[in-house]
């Protein structure tokens, strides 16, 4: 009589191709198949053969929508198991996979294998098209598009397409207003993870780029472009309506407005809408009734800074607006024009 421990470790059933050997008949049968491409289970919905009964069922879940794997820490839902097991690392921190020649730690083995292609000149994926040659499928894959134009990922909110899932990720988060990346310093949160890493430089202080003309020096590059431009007059953006050209991109955006009357900020209190966001900011304070500018002087408090402005004239004796006939200063504008009528 065998003990079951004997048994256990018994496999008597070899693969006569690769000679692994299996403890049950079914093992085997279902190895074989790696061997003869045998793929006999198909999805009913889209006819997709998979070479076992327990690949059609994980992959059924993509149509069904069904997320039964759920992750402790974050509560957050999978359609595999295996996919859940990947998450976790997010949290353990855990990277089972390194690099042979740097040492580099990853969590997934895919990532691993990419990783490698970094320390070879290896390119073997080429373009059909232009010819250029790529070290990962997947980035030749994202190269075609720039010549068939293809955006295979939709919104379903607001039907835009798009080149890659990641940038539909992103995009999506302007219809959910999830914010997933937070500031540890003061706890603000993006949308994108290089806006944190851009918004983090605010607290480092941190101000790698100087203008080599006046040495003043900034957080970011996109920055020092924007100021170069101070400098040299370029304005490099052209209304493609009256033909005024802008020094940035953002204030050729709202100049558009003018042309098109589109006015995206709504007051939520009374819904008067306006075409820039700091005007409906001003324009707030009329219902908050608050008044953060205040004059040095008198201590008197103003809803908006132009207004501050223009009541500290009557403290500096100030009066930047002059009649061309008569040289006769006044501190408001309003005043010069009411003025003006003596000479008609």
């Amino acid at each position: 009589m065998h003990h079951l421990g004997d048994n256990a470790n018994e496999k008597p059933h070899q693969c006569p191709v690769c000679l692994k050997d299996f403890s049950h008949k079914a093992h085997l049968i279902c190895h074989m198949r790696f061997h003869t491409g045998e793929k006999p289970f198909q999805c009913s919905i889209c006819f997709k053969d998979f070479s076992q009964k327990s690949y059609l069922i994980e992959h059924t879940k993509s149509h069904t929508g069904e997320k039964p794997y759920q992750c402790s820490a974050c509560l957050k839902y999978f359609t595999h198991k295996a996919q859940l097991k990947i998450h976790k690392r997010v949290h353990t921190g855990e990277k089972p996979y390194q690099c042979s020649v740097c040492f580099k730690d990853f969590t997934q083995k895919s990532h691993q294998i990419i990783h490698m292609k970094v320390h070879t000149i290896e390119r073997p994926y080429q373009c059909t098209m232009c010819l250029k040659s790529f070290k990962h499928k997947s980035t030749l894959t994202l190269h075609t598009r720039s010549h068939t134009g293809e955006r295979p990922y939709r919104c379903f909110e607001c039907l835009k397409d798009f080149t890659q899932k990641s940038k539909l990720t992103v995009h999506m988060r302007i219809h959910t207003e999830d914010k997933p990346f937070q500031c540890s310093a003061c706890l603000k949160t993006f949308k994108q993870k290089h806006n944190l890493l851009l918004h983090m430089k605010i607290h480092t202080q941190e101000k790698p780029f100087p203008c080599s003309t006046c040495l003043k020096e900034f957080s970011r590059k996109a920055h020092l472009l924007e100021h170069m431009r101070t400098h040299t007059g370029e304005k490099p953006y052209q209304c493609s309506v009256c033909q005024k050209r802008f020094s940035h991109n953002a204030n050729l955006i709202h100049h558009m407005r003018v042309h098109t009357g589109e006015k995206p900020f709504k007051c939520s209190v009374c819904l008067r809408n306006f075409s820039q966001k700091a005007d409906l900011i001003k324009h707030l304070t009329i219902h908050t009734g608050e008044k953060v500018y205040q004059c040095s002087e008198c201590l008197k408090n103003f809803s908006r800074k132009a207004h501050l402005e223009s009541h500290m004239r009557v403290h500096t004796g100030e009066k930047p607006y002059q009649c061309s006939e008569c040289l006769k200063g006044f501190s408001h504008k309003t005043n010069l024009i009411t003025h003006l009528r003596v000479h008609i």
